[in-house]
């Protein structure tokens, strides 16, 4: 009743169950795990586990949808949120990384579509995503000045100056 089945991925098991079997396979890896609300999961992993979580999640529970990865820049740390669902609920894997030394393995071996979404923490918060298959800019312009992340709470905006083509000098 509780199996992930084979050919489609579909989890035949409710909310409860899918928690309670979540926290039997990933044991030691998980920090905090918690159902707020009706098909809402929560997991906490730590960055070095997140590999290991996300194939478990993937293969195990049929969680194969990634609709985004989201970050916060806390101050004193960055966390990185994967949004997964499946058809029994929607999962939000946390994972706390250093501040100082931001960096996190890429998903893509795991999820292929994820290399967008790590393109763009990579952009905008400056994290690096260790052996991301194509690190290349995303969403930020060519001649962006290198270490200037507009996510990050410590950015200080700076206007360019405008450049009018053909104006007069």
């Amino acid at each position: 009743r509780c199996e992930a089945t084979q050919k489609t991925g579909a989890i035949k098991m409710n909310q409860q169950e899918l928690v309670e079997k979540i926290k039997l396979e990933l044991g030691g890896k998980i920090i905090e795990i918690n159902a707020p609300a009706e098909r809402r999961i929560f997991l906490t992993v730590a960055a070095e586990n997140l590999v290991d979580t996300m194939k478990i999640l993937r293969d195990l529970f049929g969680f194969y949808h990634l609709s985004t990865i989201s970050g916060v820049d806390t101050l004193s740390s960055f966390e990185i949120l994967y949004h997964l669902a499946n058809n029994v609920s929607c999962l939000t894997v946390k994972v706390s990384i250093n501040r100082q030394n931001p960096e996190i393995p890429t998903i893509c071996d795991v999820i292929p579509g994820a290399i967008l979404y790590e393109r763009e923490i990579q952009d905008l918060l400056g994290i690096v995503v260790k052996n991301i298959p194509d690190p290349r800019v995303l969403v930020l312009p060519d001649d962006w000045v290198k270490g200037n992340y507009p996510l990050r709470k410590d950015w200080n905006y700076q206007a360019p100056e405008e450049k009018i083509p053909g104006e007069k000098k």
